[in-house]
């Protein structure tokens, strides 16, 4: 198995601590959503810093597995995951790249009329895991798309080789002079920025080997610390999704992930309550009664305490996930996402609290 091979993980924290540690001041340009008036850090917030404008995410589906799917690390895929239920891009008949990105904007056009730029979002499966000129195809044939100004790009700490590295490295470097696109805009940190803005986002979950396990995710966490530490310096951005709610987790362990994100340094976070979709591994130990699914008041309180400890420099690019109704098994709360969304600022408001508040 892959993740039993083990790395120097004194070396690697070294290797992956904050290049500064000098503190914030009002004045910087990182706490710019505390001026706006936000609790966090929010995606479209740190988008809009980026591009002076609204840019919204396609999803796309390239056609990739995983390698704890084809037997590689392991088989039968992640114990929550059917890639259908959380990427629209994998429900739909697959066109092309550049035909996905029609079809979608047209879709995105119904709600944000206004809106003509897009990130090519690749979403489900893993989608680095695959020949450095096969990524490099379909990467580049979504930056062709007039409208699209940079790249998503969803991944597994375990499937990120030199060769890919070097190959969104290039890609970040890039600068496309033929379209309509801005060639410089902020970074959000203060820095001008050149190139093609590119954004990975490495399946974290949880720092908990045993959560790994339980998942069936075929890596444990050093596998998380070695990515980030050789992504660092390449001039992407660096992404983790987080999962709160994982069985056998307490509240200190879910903590203790949002302290190890701050540590780790990434650039920004997904987080989302574990929830179940059906024809999965977890559907059928929820039926068994073997996993709770957290309820809302409970997720709200522990949500808005993971980000009290996350770095105020953190973009949360989510606070709560859900999945179509005909995949969907629980809880049900979660398919309010505005509701969740409104539950979350009350309990900030109540608290008179914020992002980075408890950060250490």
């Amino acid at each position: 198995m892959a993740y039993e091979r083990k790395l120097d993980l004194e070396s690697l924290y070294v290797a992956t601590e904050l290049a500064s540690t000098k503190p914030l001041t009002a004045t910087d340009p990182r706490l710019a959503w505390r001026e706006a008036g936000l609790p966090y850090f929010a995606c479209n917030f740190a988008l809009r810093q980026r591009f002076g404008r609204r840019v919204q995410k396609v999803s796309l589906d390239a056609g990739f597995t995983c390698p704890n799917v084809d037997g590689t690390v392991a088989v039968g895929g992640c114990t929550f995951c059917d890639n259908r239920s959380f990427s629209p891009s994998r429900r739909l008949p697959r066109a092309g790249i550049r035909g996905q990105i029609d079809q979608s904007i047209a879709r995105m056009r119904m709600r944000y009329r206004n809106c003509r730029d897009f990130l090519a979002y690749f979403q489900p499966a893993t989608n680095t895991y695959a020949p450095v000129e096969r990524l490099r195809t379909v990467y580049e044939e979504a930056l062709s798309h007039p409208q699209v100004v940079g790249l998503v790009i969803g991944t597994r700490p375990d499937c990120v080789p030199k060769e890919v590295l070097d190959l969104l490295q290039e890609l970040s470097n890039a600068i496309d002079n033929s379209r309509d696109r801005a060639p410089s805009h902020s970074d959000g940190r203060g820095r001008r920025q050149t190139g093609t803005y590119v954004s990975v986002e490495f399946g974290m979950q949880t720092m908990h080997d045993r959560s790994l396990d339980w998942m069936n995710r075929g890596h444990h966490h050093d596998a998380m610390i070695d990515a980030v530490a050789r992504s660092r310096g390449r001039r992407f951005e660096i992404g983790a999704h987080a999962i709160l709610g994982l069985p056998g987790e307490s509240h200190a362990d879910m903590m203790a992930t949002a302290g190890e994100l701050g540590r780790l340094g990434v650039d920004a976070v997904k987080i989302h309550n574990l929830y179940c979709v059906k024809n999965t591994p977890l559907a059928d130990q929820v039926a068994r009664g073997e996993v709770r699914l957290m309820e809302r008041a409970e997720y709200v309180r522990t949500v808005v305490d993971f980000i009290e400890l996350l770095s105020p420099t953190i973009i949360v690019d989510r606070i709560s996930g859900d999945a179509p109704p005909d995949y969907f098994i629980g809880p049900s709360w979660c398919l309010d996402k505005p509701a969740v969304k409104a539950a979350v600022l009350e309990e900030f408001g109540k608290r008179g609290s914020w992002q980075g508040m408890r950060w250490l």
